[in-house]
Formats: structure tokens, C-alpha cells, sequence
């Protein structure tokens, strides 16, 4: 299947890559498929929409910034990045992460209700 992309110009991937969110995203609810891209040696993932390839978010895994952060059966716990010029301004929603399956194909956004978890946390300290 080809995709011609914002971010990556023409992005040939197998169907089977295709990720489900059956309700989609906050604000892009109409947009069911996605495919998670994962460029050697960046360090953000981006999740690119298949019905609207000119809609990609970066991903960064909340893992690694907090390893006790709360888990979803077989799901890993992504936050979209606001991105920035300023790599000190750069950050990532804890809030609201992005679950996906990889196993299964499907991904889902929830919202944590818990107020450590802010939907601004700078992603780079000095």
C-alpha cells in the first residue's frame, strides 16, 4: 500500500501494518487507520494517518520517562509530542497517551485522571 505523506514523501508499507482505532484520536475522531513509523536513530515515532496522510503525530514511549506509568493489557503507552524549534520547550502529553497493540493492530487514546500526569511535561531539562 502507498501513502503519500507529509512528513515522508511516498511511504510504501504491507496492509498488515495498519493500526485500528476504532475511536480514533481527541479532535480526529473520524480517522480509524494508522501506521507507526520508526526512522532509524530519531527519536520519536510517528503515527501517520492512512485515510489522511497529510496527519501524522509524533510519539514519544512514556516508558521511558516514567516506567511506573499505568499500563493497558498487551498495550504500549505512547504521549504526543508538541514539538518546538527550542528542544527545551519540546513536550509530551502525559495526560491523554496514545495505547497501542502492536500484536493485535489496535491502539486507542485514554485520559488519565491523575494530576502528575500533566498534558505539558517537558520532554528535555537542562
Amino acid at each position: 500500500m502507498k501513502i503519500q505523506t507529509h512528513q515522508f514523501g511516498e511511504l510504501d508499507f504491507e496492509e498488515n501494518l495498519i493500526l485500528d482505532f476504532p475511536s480514533g484520536l481527541f479532535g480526529f475522531e473520524q480517522l480509524k487507520k494508522f501506521v507507526l513509523i520508526k526512522i532509524e536513530e530519531e527519536l520519536f515515532y510517528w503515527l501517520n494517518s492512512v485515510e489522511q496522510p497529510e496527519i501524522a503525530f509524533p510519539l514519544f514511549g512514556i516508558s521511558v520517562v516514567d516506567e511506573n506509568y499505568p499500563t493497558e493489557k498487551n498495550g504500549e503507552a505512547f504521549g504526543i509530542v508538541t514539538l518546538n524549534r527550542d528542544p527545551m520547550q519540546i513536550t509530551i502529553n502525559l495526560k491523554a497517551p496514545v495505547y497501542i497493540n502492536q500484536i493485535e493492530k489496535l491502539g486507542f487514546q485514554k485520559i488519565i485522571d491523575k494530576e502528575n500526569y500533566p498534558v505539558n511535561y517537558h520532554l528535555f531539562v537542562e
